[in-house]
């Protein structure tokens, strides 16, 4: 079975686990809730990082892929950019 990028992606982040979770201060997803388009894609992520034990916070806020979603998402990431 031919390996896709993901697949090699997936790979190399399972390796580097520690290393990753040790270097992030923060790893932080969001999405505009099921009707976002990437919201399939973006659960499918979410379970492999959850498999690979990479820690990460996720957001999810509803109305799809959208500016007031995204204004939405900076006014909840932004302030966790200046925390110690």
């Amino acid at each position: 079975m031919m390996s896709t990028l993901a697949d090699a992606q997936y790979d190399s982040m399972k390796i580097n686990a520690d290393k990753i979770n040790n270097n992030l201060k923060l790893f932080w997803l969001s999405q505009g809730g099921k009707d976002d388009i990437a919201y399939n894609n973006g659960q499918i992520m979410l379970g492999k990082l959850d498999e690979l034990k990479i820690k990460h916070t996720y957001y999810e806020y509803p109305g799809g892929h959208t500016w007031p979603v995204w204004r939405n998402d900076l006014y909840n990431f932004a302030p966790l950019l200046f925390k110690d």
